[in-house]
């Protein structure tokens, strides 16, 4: 089978506009939280807060007249895969575009737009509905509008699989690579929802921190304070190339996409499975598919949610997959969502990068606001400060609503 190899990477996040700017800035464990600015988030919602993405301009990464066809999610997948092109220098001649596909998950697409037609529909009448309304609210146009940008004729599927969505992108993606049946695959994930509906949504769920007075210090992972997620927003686009294929024009290589593993809990369509039996699965078929020891894995950038129960049933399935190496505190692991928030659909992208990066610097972003930690999840989670450790292979966990698994390892690129 062929080698899958990452030789771009390109993020919008709440931590920052391009992928250097988000590592610097989770080195530095700062939080990418606040008031919600995007709309007039009143007392009647109980969570005010949210990690948005500041400072972006869309007309800086795609065309002008796009953006009127476009929900918000789209454009950051947008810029995020520029940036991934440029990073790569990444170039397709005529004849390669058939063997080039796009994987872009997405979890819940465009909700703004839908909230804006429904007010223009009550007021206004179905006559003023925008033709590009349905286009711009259905997850893969991210992958849609991508293909168009960039002449990508290969694939182009859009997972839409919760909070897993764009890790199963990236690990379907590096799949059709393996099977010599693409050679190139734009993967990624793009997420949009702080907006009344999403908000609304998930508090109504519970699954949100209420920490409004203090919104930095709200995502907690593992720590005993913690009350819920924070809702965040990005998008994160990976580049992948057969070996042979980046090989021959000289490309630069992050990291190695070794493994995939990917499995369903069966339980319950919010709350993971008690015996994280889903979890082990997933990650026990990702060190299976890499032919990778659990005792090899030097970080794990965990799924790490800040939720009460989500974040004991995954400590207790990292120790039940990786014994005494996870116990012994052998395995670092981190959650990258105490200071980007959950990007939802564009997780599992944003934090395949993270390990991409740790493995190319040999930086390990730390877990902040970890002050106090849940004694029922004992391992070590590289609290409140960066660390340095030379990687050789890392894991990223991915799971989301309806039970779903994904989990990705990724391996320094050797000859």
């Amino acid at each position: 089978m062929e080698r899958v190899v990452i030789t771009g990477i390109g993020l919008i996040t709440p931590n920052g506009i391009g992928t250097e700017a988000t590592w610097q800035s989770l080195l530095k464990g700062e939080s990418g939280a606040g008031p919600i600015t995007q709309f007039e988030a009143t007392d009647a919602y109980p969570t005010r807060f949210a990690c948005e993405v500041k400072g972006y301009d869309p007309a800086e990464y795609m065309p002008k007249k796009k953006l009127k066809e476009v929900a918000r999610f789209i454009t950051f997948s947008m810029g995020a895969t520029k940036l991934a092109f440029q990073d790569a220098a990444l170039e397709l001649a005529e004849a390669e575009r058939d063997r080039a596909g796009c994987f872009i998950g997405v979890g819940l697409g465009g909700l703004e737009n839908l909230e804006k037609v429904k007010m223009i529909l009550e007021t206004k009448g179905p006559g003023k509905v925008s033709p590009y309304f349905i286009p711009s609210l259905i997850g893969n146009l991210a992958a849609g509008q991508v293909s168009i940008e960039y002449g990508l004729r290969g694939p182009s599927f859009c997972h839409t699989t919760a909070c897993s969505s764009s890790a199963h992108s990236l690990g379907e993606a590096a799949e059709w690579i393996r099977r010599g049946k693409a050679d190139v695959m734009v993967a990624g994930g793009a997420e949009a929802t702080i907006t009344p509906i999403g908000i609304a949504g998930f508090s109504a769920m519970f699954a949100l921190s209420r920490r409004n007075d203090d919104p930095t210090a709200a995502s907690r992972p593992w720590d005993k304070g913690r009350d819920g997620f924070v809702c965040g927003e990005g998008a994160g686009t990976l580049i992948l190339e057969s070996l042979t294929r980046a090989k021959r024009r000289g490309a630069k290589i992050y990291a190695e996409i070794t493994g995939f593993g990917a499995s369903s809990d069966a339980y319950h369509i919010t709350k993971p499975a008690p015996d994280g039996a889903g979890a082990i699965r997933s990650m026990r078929l990702a060190l299976e598919d890499a032919q990778v020891s659990p005792e090899s894995i030097g970080y794990m950038n965990a799924h790490g949610t800040s939720t009460p129960a989500g974040d004991i049933e995954e400590s207790k399935a990292v120790e039940a997959v990786f014994g005494s190496h996870a116990v012994d505190h052998e395995l670092w692991v981190s959650s990258t969502k105490s200071m980007m928030g959950h990007l939802l659909g564009a997780a599992g992208a944003v934090e395949a990068a993270v390990c991409a990066k740790a493995i190319e610097t040999g930086a390990i972003p730390p877990t902040i606001n970890l002050t106090d930690p849940d004694p029922e999840c004992r391992l070590d989670y590289v609290p409140n400060q960066a660390r340095e450790r030379r990687l050789e292979h890392a894991m990223s966990n991915s799971f989301g609503f309806g039970g779903t698994n994904a989990t990705l390892v990724l391996s320094r690129y050797k000859d």
